[in-house]
């Protein structure tokens, strides 16, 4: 509890600090890029549920345009996925200006990955438990399977970390992730260029 509620979000701030002062030349590259590739809007904001379903605005570098059919709606995640995009998220480049989620205290290094609100009535009790904990820029889930494992398994996985965060366990995940991020494995569901929406548990 202490390490949970003490010393972990210490080091979040530190940590995030170095990171994005560290990561500030690629972090402005990459602006400029997707200046040019999304027409002048290279951020993506969102509302996303934190600890105790509190709402905040998630930041990413946004990965997608804007393109719409006749109809005026949007088009296939596959039809606007950019080039420059595509590269950003295989390599997590996107996950850079969460940095500063983490700095403002919405999030935290590692733990859950915050998820759509339209997904919170649809959690059964065990699921609901992964608020229970700041989001995070990875966790267990991302390093045992990402977005290529089953909703199912994802959310156990994130109930598996609330239940066993330590300092050792974040160590472990934090390596896991740069692994992960070398072999770009588990960036996409099979058939699919992002997760499948979630639309209530099979069980």
């Amino acid at each position: 509890m202490v390490y949970r509620e003490i010393v972990k979000p210490a080091i979040d701030l530190m940590a995030s600090l170095t990171a994005f002062i560290i990561l500030s030349p690629i972090f402005l590259v990459v602006l400029i890029t997707l200046c040019i590739a999304n027409q002048g809007s290279p951020f993506f904001f969102q509302s996303r549920p934190g600890r105790n379903a509190r709402i905040f605005r998630i930041i990413k570098f946004k990965t997608m345009n804007d393109r719409k059919d006749a109809d005026g709606n949007l088009l296939p995640d596959d039809k606007r996925l950019t080039v420059i995009g595509k590269f950003v998220r295989s390599t997590s480049l996107d996950e850079i200006p969460q940095l500063l989620n983490v700095i403002k205290g919405d999030m935290s290094l590692i733990g859950p990955r915050p998820l759509l609100v339209e997904y919170l009535p649809l959690y059964n009790e065990h699921q609901a438990r992964r608020h229970e904990v700041k989001p995070g820029i990875t966790g267990w889930a991302q390093v045992n399977g990402r977005n290529a494992i089953s909703w199912e398994n994802k959310f156990d996985y994130d109930v598996w970390y609330v239940d066993h965060v330590n300092i050792n366990l974040d160590i472990r995940i934090l390596w896991m992730t740069i692994l992960k991020v070398f072999k770009s494995e588990g960036i996409n569901q099979q058939g699919h260029v992002t997760m499948e929406k979630f639309k209530g548990s099979i069980k």
